[in-house]
Parts: C-alpha cells; sequence; structure tokens
C-alpha cells in the first residue's frame, strides 16, 4: 500500500476531526457575537454538535473489514479508533452539559473551547499510528487540560491543580519522549506497526527494549494514574472544576488505555512477558493503593481520585491478561465507566456549588433534599462497587475471567491478580457504602437542591447508560469484541 497516496475516503475516516476544529471555530464566534449573559447557549451548541459529529461519525465513518493507514500513515482506521472516538464525542458532549452553569459567563465559551479542542486531542491519540502524531496527539490534549483544571484563576486550589498537572505532565512527557526516541534510534521508523518487526531484524538488545519500555509506560502510567504515577490525581481533581475532574477521570483515562493497549500490543511483542507482569504490578499496586488510600477521604472528590486510581487497576488486570476476553473486557469498562464516574461527578458538582462544601458530611439528607440526585448517586456508586445488574458489575466479571482464562492457559499468577482485584473490590464497597450511608442520614439544611435543564439531561444520559449497559448486555459487548480486534 502506498501510505503516501490520497484519497478520498480518508476524509470519511478523518471525520470526527474535522468536525471538532469547524465546532471549536463556531464557539469562539459564538463567544465574540453573544453577551455573556447568554451562557447557556454554549453549553447547548457545543453538547450539540458534538452529538452531531459523533452521528455523522458513526453513519460515514465506519472502517473496512481491514485496518487501513491514512495521511501518509499518521493515523490508522479501524474498529478501536471508531469505537474510542465516539465514546469521546458523547463523553465530551455530557461533560460540557454538566458544565453548563460552572463558570463566569464571560469565559465559558473559552470554556467550551477548550473542551472541544481536548476532545480532538484524545481522538487523534486513539487512531495514531506514528510515534510523532502520538505525540503531538497527546500534548494536544494536555495543554487545553491543564488551562481547564486551573481555569478558576480566582481559586487557589485551582490554580494549583493547574500547575501541578502541567508540572508532572511536563515531565513524564519528557521521559516517555525520550522512550520514543531511543525507538527512532533502534529502527529508524516512527510507524509503530514497523517498529516491531524491524526491532526483531536489527537483533536489539532485550535489555534494551524492556528499558524503552518502562520509559514509555511513564507517560501511559501518569495518563491512566496508575501507580506509581498516580500522586497527582488527588490533588488536580479536588481543585479543578468538578466536571473537568470527570473528563479527567473518564476520557483522558480512556485514552490512556487505547494507546497504552495497542502501542504494547503492537510495538512489544519481544518482550511480551515482560511487559505483561510490568503491567499486572501496576495493576496490584494501583489496586491496593487507590482503594486503602480512599478508606480514609473525607473530601468526596479526593475519595473518587484514589477510587479512580482502583478502577484503572481494574481495567489493566484485563491488559495484563493479552487475550481476547482480557481486550474485550478493558473497552466494556471504559464505556462503563465513562457514564458511571461522570455521573458521580456531575452530582458532585451540584451538591458542591449549592451546599459550598465537598466534604462527605455536606451529603447528609440529600436523601430528602432530592430523592432522585441521591438515588442516582447510589446507582453510580453501585456501578462503581461491581454490583448486577449494574455495567460495573459485567466490566469487573470481564477483566477477571480474563486474568483466570490466562492463568489457566499458562500463567497462574494471574490468578493471583484476580484475586487481589476481587479483595480490592470488597474494600472499595466499605467507602461506597459509607457515602449511601451518609446520604440517607439527617441532615442540618433540608432545602431542596434546584437543576439546570442542560444538567438534567446528561444525568438522565449516564444513569439511562449504567442501567442499559448492565441489563442489555450483548450489543456493548459486540462492539467491545469488534474494538479491541483492532489491536492485534
Amino acid at each position: 500500500m502506498d501510505l503516501t497516496s490520497f484519497q478520498p475516503s480518508m476524509v470519511l475516516a478523518i471525520i470526527p476531526e474535522i468536525g471538532l476544529v469547524v465546532l471549536a471555530a463556531v464557539v469562539l464566534l459564538l463567544d465574540l457575537v453573544f453577551h455573556p449573559r447568554e451562557k447557556p447557549l454554549f453549553g447547548w451548541v457545543t453538547a450539540a454538535g458534538l452529538t452531531i459529529i459523533a452521528v455523522l461519525s458513526a453513519l460515514f465513518s465506519r472502517p473496512g473489514d481491514e485496518a487501513q493507514l491514512i495521511l501518509g500513515g499518521m493515523l490508522r482506521s479501524d474498529w478501536a479508533s471508531f469505537t474510542f472516538r465516539l465514546i469521546f464525542l458523547l463523553g465530551a458532549a455530557v461533560t460540557v452539559l454538566l458544565a453548563g452553569d460552572e463558570e463566569d459567563g464571560r469565559r465559558f465559551g473559552g470554556f467550551c473551547t477548550l473542551g472541544v479542542v481536548g476532545t480532538l486531542g484524545v481522538s487523534l491519540m486513539a487512531s495514531s499510528a506514528n510515534l510523532v502524531m502520538l505525540f503531538l496527539a497527546i500534548e494536544t490534549t494536555s495543554l487545553p487540560l491543564n488551562i481547564m483544571a486551573g481555569f478558576r484563576v480566582l481559586d487557589e486550589k485551582s490554580v494549583e491543580a493547574g500547575l501541578k498537572y502541567l508540572l508532572y505532565g511536563a515531565m513524564t512527557s519528557a521521559v516517555m519522549l525520550y522512550g520514543f526516541s531511543l525507538l527512532w534510534g533502534f529502527t529508524g521508523n516512527a510507524n509503530i506497526y514497523e517498529i516491531a518487526g524491524q526491532l526483531q531484524s536489527g537483533g536489539a538488545s532485550p535489555l534494551l527494549i524492556g528499558g524503552t519500555a518502562l520509559l514509555v509506560m511513564g507517560g501511559f502510567g501518569f495518563k491512566i494514574s496508575a501507580v506509581p504515577f498516580h500522586f497527582w490525581a488527588p490533588d488536580v481533581y479536588e481543585g479543578a472544576p468538578t466536571p473537568i475532574a470527570g473528563f479527567l477521570s473518564t476520557a483522558s483515562k480512556a485514552a490512556g488505555f487505547s494507546v497504552l493497549a495497542r502501542f504494547l500490543t503492537a510495538v512489544f511483542p519481544a518482550i511480551l512477558p515482560f511487559w505483561m507482569v510490568l503491567v499486572g504490578v501496576l495493576a496490584a499496586g494501583s489496586m491496593i493503593v487507590g482503594n486503602f488510600l480512599a478508606l480514609a477521604q473525607r473530601n468526596i472528590k479526593r475519595l473518587l481520585a484514589y477510587s479512580s486510581i482502583a478502577q484503572a487497576g481494574y481495567i489493566l488486570v484485563g491488559v495484563a491478561a493479552h487475550n481476547v476476553l482480557g481486550a474485550t473486557g478493558v473497552v466494556y469498562y471504559l464505556i462503563s465507566y465513562m457514564v458511571t464516574n461522570l455521573a458521580a461527578f456531575g452530582i458532585v458538582w451540584l451538591v458542591g456549588r449549592q451546599v459550598g462544601s465537598d466534604d462527605l458530611d455536606a451529603y447528609a439528607g440529600l436523601g430528602k433534599r432530592n430523592p432522585t440526585v441521591a438515588l442516582a448517586l447510589l446507582i453510580a456508586l453501585l456501578s462503581l462497587g461491581g454490583i448486577p445488574p449494574l455495567s460495573g458489575f459485567f466490566g469487573k466479571l470481564l477483566v477477571f475471567g480474563a486474568a483466570v482464562q490466562a492463568g489457566l492457559a499458562g500463567q497462574p499468577w494471574l490468578i493471583g491478580l484476580a484475586f487481589v482485584g476481587i479483595l480490592t473490590s470488597v474494600v472499595a464497597l466499605y467507602y461506597y457504602l459509607t457515602v449511601m450511608k451518609i446520604l440517607y442520614r439527617p441532615g442540618v439544611d433540608e432545602h431542596p437542591l434546584t437543576v439546570t435543564p442542560s444538567w438534567r439531561v446528561a444525568l438522565l444520559v449516564c444513569v439511562a447508560g449504567m442501567l442499559i449497559l448492565g441489563t442489555v448486555f450483548m450489543p456493548v459487548f459486540n462492539l467491545s469484541a469488534a474494538a479491541s480486534s483492532g489491536w492485534f
């Protein structure tokens, strides 16, 4: 195949990216034209635009039976990139609706524009097939999210969150870029699907390849907030605007996993046993550290941050298994986690904004103040805990089942990893149940919570997603299987 040749079908393959660039320009123009008090308009326009792009992509950007390299080999059109781009678009639409009353109207147009550009970055991450393109995509994601994390310039915690995310992200990006440069130096090739063959034909030392894999894992580990690269998450989640914390914990994490699974499978088959063990160690550490540190938290955003670290560990179990069931479980888990965590952070935003506190005690009496919101948070926490028939149960079932399957096929240590996952899931249920108990405890303030129409729509989509994914299982399972086939 001539990678430099251009075909009209390539334009259809990049409809999401084209649409996001156009949408960012439209929102910027609206920001110049409309008065600040028209702030809700930006949220609705941005969410509608993202939804339209998702629909157009689903209709016209579907990949063929075989994966295709496009735009000179910079991007890869396959079911994995197709599925993840749809996930990112819908996740961004929900985030914008949740943030519809978050910021000062004079700056909300810029806020929405940055969100669209960040979505463009994660979309490019999911489809990158070239080291240069991948690094550019990661930076296109990171820079808008850095700004959005510190968007409340008069809030010291928000500014601190933005600076920490910037500094830690820059450090890990430098380490990852050094790993990329070594891969280029060993092979003279930047295409991630050709590097593995040239590493083997060039006789590169397994020790050097393993060291390079460690450097690259540093960058990916930061993106997914896996132990020991997790230290930024609690402070950033606590200080950032709550909807952005939700986006960081879902879409940004999903983008990291989409790249991690593709990269390890395509670039490092020669050291497969090594990186399986490495990912398994990261998974165990994330599950243990995330869940046990969450037990001591009294701030709900920090609690959800440590929960997010633990959830990364569960997903890494599916990556470590390196089989079809594990890859399918990773995609399914990420879809489930997207709707679940966005719902949780959306409710945290509502309570924090109207009560003025993110402390767990602020949730006392929520069941009386707004029974519907309390029930939605209850469903989200039960899904995070893996309780059937909610979506989180099937996500855990798939990744743990994949680990057991791989263990029976000759990797017995993976059965132990699944056992660690099950035990730490029990620990997680303790702090989720603690929050649930507080929801229905009598509170001092019994004034009802008011919700905006955009927030109500976003929460309804998330709750419906948790229920549908947990009951209508096979359609999403089949989609996840098709998506994960693009990694092999």
